[in-house]
């Protein structure tokens, strides 16, 4: 395996000497006016100095709802907002705990929400809601415990031990560390399901696991890294990772130089932007008060070209629009000095309003600055087009891996349409698209489309369609024309591949792909196979009133290493439905090639063809 040197990593010397030149409308403005260290480091001396703070927090209007009794969070999310159209922000719920906290934008919509939700009956209980206190600020309360003697001081994780804790284990003691907890995580499930369905034993007694396959990088393998700024044990400030999370009681950050999953590049990008913040007069961001302005800097790679790009993210709300334009020519000219190119050029460079996000708004938004506006990686021998907010594997030498487990194991034909559920810029859509009669994918983020589009035209594939929006919203709408482009009389294939977040897919998808009886396979992929479980079951309980459709029964399950050094691995599972002795398949397949025929003409999906 290729070994990344870490001994002799560039260094960037600081240039004390170095003096910015403002333009006049800043000059003219006091400089108190960006906050000094010793502002920073002063903000907020008590555990609710953050209620105080002229910006939202949806710990100010917050009920506490009781005697819930045993329930879901989905479930009490579809009460209050579907069934009492309440306007909520937040729910919050101690586990195995018969209460809940819920919190509201306004002082009226909390008002609301008390009348409503006091003596109402829901699931034979009657519910008890009343406003409850604001949380302390856990970092203040953690400091002031660690004061008073009442908590000892936790030692503080290492870089290493907080992003790669394998590290120190031989590649061939991980993998097996990796077989050995995901064997156990799916004989959990596959004991859950036993529980659950009679009918499934059968197929879970020649349910196969195939073990977890090395990634043919080890080191430097991330293409997408998120730095934290902030400052060290030492008070200096660093570009890095946080050692802990902020409810932990945790701000500090450490450097990220001898840490063995890094790129070169994305190691220089750090000490490179480290040294643009030092000498800045804008400050890092605390998040102790909101106040400063540089909060962090996701670095992202090619490995087929070289490529580097960079957004800054950027604390905005106590800058003024000037100082803001102020800021991006800072971002653009530091970038431009030629010695900034010596050992790695930076291709595209951006700006992130970071903040506070507006109701309804899912992501930050990024401002283009200078350089390209996208990077270009390949896998699977085709090239795709990354924008900065764009999903794409972290490991592209391991996805070559895990795209063609999910060819193998759902072994398309010349006949077989394939739906990408979740399908990012479009690369597994497209990986299988040479192996099927047809692709369509959907993604709920609209750039993400838009680079899928890009990259089918680029790699000329033709037989491709992307939409733009929910799963849930999408899915019959893709079978319904999946039938009706298939031959009269012929079974035709139809297979689904997911591929969602870490949290899974939402049971409304679930759903959908269960109600769909033309879907005879499905292709799990899961980043984080603890939370996928759910679906796991979702996908093979019983059919019932809720659970629509046949189940879909696990065969075959592998897992690639897709993330040397950490805990964390990718399994791909193929689900198939039990085959239907009693009906025809091919008069099936007419008599549902008519239904749709008819379904189409009265909703016709908003399709995007490439």
């Amino acid at each position: 395996m290729d070994v990344e040197n870490t001994e002799n990593q560039p260094t960037l010397a600081i240039d004390s000497s170095t003096e910015r030149v403002d333009n006049k409308e800043s000059a003219e403005k006091p400089v108190e006016s960006i906050e000094t260290n010793e502002e920073i480091e002063k903000a907020g001396n008590n555990e609710f100095e953050y209620l105080e703070r002229n910006e939202f927090t949806s710990e100010i209007y917050k009920i506490e709802v009781k005697n819930l009794g045993y329930f879901g969070i989905g479930e009490f999310k579809k009460l209050l907002k579907a069934t009492l159209k309440l306007d909520i922000t937040k729910i919050k719920s101690p586990t195995r705990k018969e209460f809940a906290f819920v919190c509201f934008r306004t002082q009226a919509d909390q008002q609301r929400a008390l009348e409503t939700l006091n003596g109402y009956k829901w699931k034979g209980k009657v519910l008890k809601a009343m406003a409850a206190k604001a949380s302390a600020d856990p970092l203040h309360k953690r400091r002031g415990e660690e004061l008073a003697g009442e908590t000892p001081p936790k030692r503080q994780r290492t870089a290493k031990e907080a992003t790669c804790p394998l590290a120190e284990l031989p590649y061939e003691k991980q993998l097996e560390q990796k077989t050995e907890e995901m064997s156990a995580l799916l004989k959990k499930y596959t004991q859950e399901l036993r529980r659950l369905s009679a009918a499934a034993k059968p197929h879970l007694d020649k349910f196969q696991f195939k073990g977890v396959l090395a990634s043919p990088a080890v080191d430097g393998y991330r293409n997408k890294n998120e730095f934290s700024i902030g400052k060290n044990a030492e008070g200096e400030i660093v570009v890095g990772f946080r050692l802990g999370s902020y409810s932990d009681g945790s701000v500090e950050v450490a450097d990220v130089q001898q840490l063995p999953h890094l790129p070169a590049q994305a190691k220089w990008a750090a000490l490179s932007f480290q040294q643009l913040v030092r000498q800045s007069k804008f400050q890092p961001f605390n998040p102790v008060g909101n106040l400063g302005h540089f909060r962090q800097l996701m670095v992202r790679t090619s490995s087929a070209t070289g490529e580097l790009m960079l957004v800054a993210g950027i604390y905005s709300s106590n800058l003024s629009e000037s100082e803001q334009i102020e800021l991006q020519q800072e971002l653009k000219n530091f970038y431009d000095q030629p010695e900034q190119n010596e050992l790695h050029k930076c291709s595209s460079l951006y700006y992130q309003d970071v903040k506070h996000r507006e109701a309804g708004q899912m992501i930050n938004p990024v401002t283009h600055l200078s350089g390209s506006t996208h990077i270009t990686d390949t896998i699977q021998g085709l090239q795709f087009r990354i924008s900065p907010l764009a999903f794409f594997q972290i490991n592209t030498a391991g996805a070559n891996v895990l795209y063609q487990q999910a060819i193998d194991l759902a072994a398309p034909t010349a006949d077989t349409t394939m739906l990408d559920i979740c399908c990012g810029t479009g690369t597994i859509a497209l990986a299988f698209a040479k192996h099927c009669k047809q692709v369509f994918g959907v993604e709920i983020v609209a750039d993400a489309i838009k680079d899928a589009e890009y990259n089918a035209e680029a790699n000329k594939i033709t037989n491709c369609k992307f939409f733009a929006g929910n799963a849930d919203d999408y899915i019959k709408s893709m079978v319904r024309e999946a039938l009706y482009e298939q031959e009269p009389g012929k079974p035709g294939d139809l297979i689904a591949v997911v591929d969602p977040p870490r949290a899974g897919l939402h049971n409304r998808s679930i759903a959908a792909i269960r109600s769909a009886s033309a879907i005879k396979r499905l292709v799990y992929v899961s980043c984080n196979p603890n939370s996928a479980k759910r679906n796991f079951i979702e996908l093979s309980r019983p059919e019932s009133k809720h659970w629509k459709g046949q189940p879909f029964y696990p065969k075959t399950a592998v897992a690639v290493d897709m993330f040397p050094h950490t805990t964390h691995t990718e399994l791909v599972i193929l689900f198939e439905r039990e085959a239907k002795t009693s009906t025809d398949a091919g008069a099936a397949a007419t008599e549902a090639a008519k239904e749709a025929a008819v379904a189409i003409e009265s909703e016709e999906p908003a399709t995007t063809t490439t």
